[in-house]
């Protein structure tokens, strides 16, 4: 097995020598439900209000990871709050510096996070051992990562368009996976597979697949017709999905959704959404359906269960958010009801239980479903100075 050699933050292009920041030892997480009437929403409105004196906009949620319908966090610029007991009560678990860009929490207790200093654009890789009281860094200067996953307390993903990076010791080092050459987006469910997006100039794209951590890759999907900017693969089990994103403009997004559920030998085009500020929709033969969930952009995927798998979609024009799923792996697909907003995040654990970080025009807020997407209840919300 041809696996790269371990190498240090420091020794990459895109990272730099840090500290690890996941202890040996595990602290209690400090996600739990406060006393009946003592840990409602006011819990937070010191938070809130000392960030309204200083800007006109209210916090927002920039990410969320729920381990179960009960249990998760949310986080945005200089904070995380947690709920253990589905939303009835929220605490504070983070106030400080770090603005939160995307969080990965394995366990109620070791977590990371892509995240900067307040206002600057880059990202630093921090991590926590306490449930997210404390965070340190791991790198010591910014990153280039656009996308992390820890599948444990030690182990992970390290993700940027063209390269994937693995980690066996909580992110203090890291040994680069070799992938195709012109790879626009790759997803790995454990170090030895892996799927990758890649762009054959002039003949259109291919989906690729590997099971030796990268030494070799075979054909999984393949299209002469409209490569993508960009792809995303999400996989889980038997179930694989390709995200393909088209062009963009006019607060639009021309995408194609495909799916397999037998692990990549066949495959359902799904979603072929083409827009007029975005163009074509990637790829070719005839899908499922012409328009995504809220007809407008796509967020990010969940997979649950054996054959269950939502997509988040959002219309910033249209001000509306949904979510679109599938029970039986893509063979059929709906696109849900929608509800008000600009954007949207979602965390499905399981197939029902769900939630969904909606940002407003002056709020940003926190639903829950349990009915798989179909009826989303508010259990939190930052609002502005007009609401």
């Amino acid at each position: 097995m041809n696996w790269t050699k371990k190498i240090h933050l420091k020794a990459l292009t895109i990272l730099s020598a840090g500290l690890l920041a996941v202890s040996s030892g595990g602290a209690a997480a400090p996600v739990h439900a406060a006393p009946a009437g003592a840990g409602d929403h006011g819990l937070l409105k010191q938070l809130q209000a000392k960030y309204l004196a200083a800007e006109e906009t209210p916090l927002s949620f920039n990410d969320l990871a729920f381990l179960s319908a009960d249990t998760g966090r949310a986080a945005g610029k200089g904070f995380m709050i947690g709920t253990s007991d589905g939303g009835s009560h929220f605490q504070k678990i983070y106030e400080g510096q770090w603005n939160f860009r995307q969080i990965s929490f394995p366990d109620n207790v070791h977590g990371w996070a892509l995240a900067s200093v307040q206002e600057q654009n880059g990202a630093y890789l921090i991590g926590t051992s306490d449930g997210g009281k404390t965070w340190k860094r791991i790198s010591e200067s910014q990153v280039g990562f656009e996308r992390i996953a820890f599948t444990d307390s030690k182990h992970g993903f390290g993700y940027v368009r063209a390269f994937t990076y693995y980690t066996e010791d909580g992110g203090r080092s890291w040994s680069q996976i070799k992938t195709p050459a012109n790879t626009r987006g790759a997803e790995f469910t454990s170090r030895n597979n892996g799927w990758a997006v890649v762009v054959a100039p002039g003949e259109g794209y291919r989906v690729m697949k590997t099971t030796d951590g990268g030494s070799t890759w075979k054909l999984a999907l393949k299209s002469a017709f409209a490569y993508p900017e960009y792809g995303q693969v999400y996989a889980k089990g038997d179930q694989v999905y390709a995200l393909l994103y088209g062009g963009s403009g006019m607060s639009q997004t021309s995408y194609s959704l495909y799916a397999s559920g037998n692990q990549g030998k066949s495959w359902t085009r799904v979603i072929a959404q083409e827009t007029a500020g975005g163009g074509p929709a990637p790829g070719s033969g005839s899908a499922l359906l012409k328009k995504g969930p809220a007809s407008g952009r796509p967020g990010n995927m969940q997979l649950a269960g054996s054959s269950t798998a939502f997509l988040a979609g959002y219309s910033p024009a249209g001000e509306q958010v949904a979510v679109g799923r599938t029970v039986n792996a893509g063979k059929q697909w709906s696109n849900l009801p929608a509800i008000a907003g600009y954007e949207a995040r979602i965390s499905f654990p399981d197939s029902k239980a769900g939630w969904m970080a909606v940002k407003g025009a002056d709020t940003s807020s926190l639903y829950a479903t349990k009915d798989g997407g179909m009826t989303w209840t508010e259990k939190f919300a930052f609002k502005g100075k007009s609401q």
